[in-house]
């Protein structure tokens, strides 16, 4: 696998974090990945599989609704994480994705001055 091919699904991950404060760029098995105060976002596992933080109760609602988008191997039963395919995401999809990722992981103070930058 070429190192290009992981920059390209690494630079997908950044340009959806964009935004979200106190983003950190870290490695996870081995791999790029995107971290909010050491806690996992999400993860290039391959050149063609992204790794998202997704609630157990919601995975398997988002794998029926978008099976060629999201997927899961026996690997990731039971973890709070989704599999992604790198060519059929959505930028729109993976930065919403990577919020909610975000909102589960962030502390309070963080998510309390996201909100209010916002409004």
């Amino acid at each position: 696998m070429a190192a290009s091919d992981l920059d390209h699904a690494f630079a997908m991950l950044r340009a959806a974090a964009t935004g979200l404060p106190s983003i950190e760029e870290s490695t996870s098995y081995g791999t790029p990945a995107l971290k909010v105060k050491g806690k996992l976002l999400a993860r290039v596992k391959d050149a063609d599989t992204l790794v998202l933080h997704c609630p157990v109760e919601d995975k398997a609602v988002l794998i029926a609704a978008a099976p060629k988008i999201f997927f899961e191997t026996p690997h990731y039963h039971g973890y709070a994480l989704v599999l992604a395919h790198v060519k059929t995401i959505s930028a729109k999809e993976l930065k919403h994705r990577i919020e909610l990722a975000w909102r589960a992981n962030a502390p309070k103070k963080l998510l309390a001055a996201l909100d209010a930058e916002r409004q």
